[in-house]
């Protein structure tokens, strides 16, 4: 007991915190998409302030390359993230049970690991998984605290919960987008990002005000600015991801993925170009590429003159 006591000591005698604060921590469970950059800091924050559950989802394997910002996983190389990371959170905090899942977060899967938890983290470098996270977190009023990060820059907000979602402040997609595989990233922004997104996540557990939720904070190398969006509203449409899972024999699918980047489409009856699409009428198209980014814009293309149902798939990278 007392070193259960000496652990903590030193964030307990916080007015903000206490005993109180200290069991408020123990009893909550959070969910944390993506075991890579941000990830880490993240896990190592919250197990290493007592946080009681965290759920891991993450489908990857440590890579050489990974290291640089992803310190932890250098006896790893090879083995699944997520149970590499579950290792080395027992080892720092055995009070922190964290349960790994060795999977993808997709829009079908989304809802019921979010239900659970008290706190969402988004650690996951894609966008698609932001969009359905975000989503889930509003229909089920989770506190969504997201974060990207690329080459010297990067953000983390609170979204959802009591805060507008993440499709209130990011409407619309940017015209081009990159990934730490092939734009690059600084480890220690990485490391800056992910240990802001646990405070915040923090912050959302002991119900510090003024609460992060509504809040966005961001770098740009060590140039910090922030602003708050709680009034943002919620845009009355727009465009929504799905898992393959959920395409319906009767969806016009269509795979934007070039047959060097795939050479068999997603399913057999895809299209591979959008171009002059003829849907039946209530019929839903389904778009789909890597990312999601070409069937996010394929998506702005088709809306300007067929106002039917539009789903986007991000299909990732092959296994």
């Amino acid at each position: 007991m007392a070193g259960h006591r000496m652990r903590y000591a030193r964030q307990a005698v916080l007015p903000q915190i206490g005993d109180a604060g200290q069991a408020r921590l123990a009893a909550a469970h959070v969910l944390v998409v993506g075991a890579g950059a941000l990830g880490i800091p993240v896990l190592q924050y919250l197990v290493g302030a007592g946080v009681g559950r965290i759920t891991l989802v993450d489908p990857d394997r440590a890579e050489v390359s990974n290291l640089h910002r992803q310190p932890i996983y250098g006896r790893h190389i090879g083995q699944p993230k997520a149970l590499a990371a579950a290792l080395e959170m027992a080892a720092l905090n055995p009070d922190t049970t964290v349960a790994p899942l060795v999977a993808r977060l997709d829009p079908a899967n989304a809802p019921d690991l979010v239900a659970p938890a008290d706190v969402v983290m988004d650690c996951a470098d894609s966008f698609a998984a932001t969009y359905a996270l975000s989503d889930a977190c509003l229909a089920a009023k989770r506190p969504l605290i997201a974060a990207s990060v690329l080459r010297i820059e990067g953000f983390a907000g609170g979204f959802c919960g009591t805060a507008p979602s993440v499709r209130a402040v990011f409407p619309d997609l940017p015209a081009q987008a990159g990934n730490c595989a092939t734009a690059g990233v600084m480890g220690p922004m990485a490391g800056l990002i992910g240990a802001l997104q646990a405070q915040m996540a923090l912050a959302v557990l002991l119900g510090l005000r003024p609460s992060p939720l509504g809040q966005m904070i961001r770098f740009d190398g060590l140039r910090p600015a922030s602003f708050r969006f709680d009034g943002a509203p919620e845009p009355a449409t727009g465009h929504r991801f799905i898992a393959t899972s959920q395409l319906r024999p009767s969806d016009l699918a269509v795979d934007l993925r070039g047959p060097d980047e795939a050479p068999q489409p997603f399913v057999p009856h895809a299209l591979r170009q959008p171009d002059g699409l003829r849907p039946a009428e209530g019929q839903r198209v389904v778009l789909a590429c890597r990312s999601g980014l070409r069937a996010w814009t394929a998506a702005d293309r088709l809306r300007q003159h067929w106002p039917g149902e539009i789903a986007l798939i991000a299909l990732g990278d092959p296994a």
